[in-house]
C-alpha cells in the first residue's frame, strides 16, 4: 500500500499512533486508515453491546485493520524505508517476544538479534534529528528578500511563515497543476505552503459580504474536496471569521 489520505499525512504523530483522528467542524472520528467516519454523540451497536464513537473507532481498527502498528508494518517499504527482514523483526518485537525467541524464529544467533535492536534504535534518533532539520528548513526565511504581503490580523504574521513572492508563485505552481483556476492537488502539511494557497484561495469571497457555510462551502469545493479543511484553516489563520452558531461567514483581509 502506497497511496494514503491527505487526512493521514496531516494528521499529528499521535493521530497516527492511535489511528484515527478527530475532526472538530463534522464533530466526527476519522478512521486514519480506511476513511471511515463515526459521529460523535451516535451509539454504536456490536457484539451485543454499545459503544460511544470514540470507543467505536477503536474497536473498528482493531476488528478491522488490527492494529495502527500493522498497518504501518505493512506500507510500501518506499514510504517506510525499512526492509523486510526488518519488518519482520519489528512485528516479532511488538508481539513481546525475546531477542532469544527472535533469534530462533529467525535462525540466527542472538547476538544479531540485539544488533538489529541497537540499528533499529539508531534509526529512530536519526528519524527525529531529520524531521528536526525539516522542520527547522521549512521555517527558514532567508533575508533580503521581496515577500508577500500578509495582512497583519493573521496568525502567521510570525517571521517563520512569511513567504517570497517567488516561492508563493513555487507553491501555488506546484499545488495547482491545472492552474490558478483549477482544482487544489493536494493540500500540504507545511504551514507555509498552507498560507500560501490559502491566500489564494480566499480571493474568490467578496469583502463586506457575509456568506452561509453552504455558500462558503460550494465555493471551496470548486478547489478541493476537502472544503471543510479549508473553511477551518481558514478561520484559524484568521482570515475569515464566523458567527458563534456558524449561520455567516466573512473574510476579514
Amino acid at each position: 500500500m502506497s497511496n494514503l489520505s491527505d487526512l493521514f499525512w496531516q494528521a499529528s504523530l499521535d493521530d497516527i499512533k492511535q489511528g484515527y483522528a478527530y475532526q472538530h467542524d463534522s464533530d466526527e472520528y476519522v478512521c486514519l486508515i480506511c476513511g471511515r467516519t463515526f459521529q460523535n454523540g451516535v451509539i454504536y451497536p456490536s457484539g451485543g453491546q454499545l459503544y460511544e464513537a470514540r470507543k467505536y473507532v477503536v474497536l473498528h481498527i482493531s476488528e478491522s485493520h488490527k492494529s495502527p502498528f500493522h498497518f504501518l508494518l505493512e506500507l510500501d517499504k518506499k514510504l517506510t524505508g525499512l526492509t523486510d527482514h526488518q519488518k519482520e523483526i519489528l512485528n516479532l518485537f511488538y508481539e513481546g517476544q525475546s531477542d532469544a525467541d527472535v533469534a530462533k524464529a529467525l535462525g540466527t544467533a542472538t547476538s544479531t538479534v540485539r544488533n538489529h535492536r541497537f540499528s533499529l534504535r539508531e534509526k529512530q534518533k536519526q528519524a527525529k534529528l531529520f524531521l528536526a532539520m525539516m522542520e527547522i528548513l521549512g521555517e527558514h526565511v532567508p533575508k533580503k528578500q521581496a515577500f508577500v504581503e500578509i495582512p497583519r490580523n493573521t496568525i502567521q504574521v510570525d517571521a517563520r511563515f512569511a513567504i517570497t513572492e517567488a516561492e508563493s508563485q513555487a507553491i501555488l505552481s506546484a499545488y495547482f497543476p491545472e492552474g490558478l483556476n483549477g482544482p487544489l492537488k493536494s493540500f500540504p502539511l507545511k504551514e507555509k505552503r498552507r498560507v500560501a494557497i490559502l491566500l489564494h484561495l480566499i480571493k474568490a469571497f467578496e469583502p463586506n459580504r457575509t456568506y452561509t457555510e453552504k455558500q462558503v462551502n460550494e465555493i471551496l469545493k470548486q478547489s478541493y474536496e476537502d472544503y471543510v479543511l479549508l473553511r477551518r484553516c481558514m478561520i484559524e489563520y484568521g482570515m475569515m471569521d464566523r458567527t458563534a452558531d456558524g449561520s455567516a461567514y466573512w473574510i476579514k483581509l
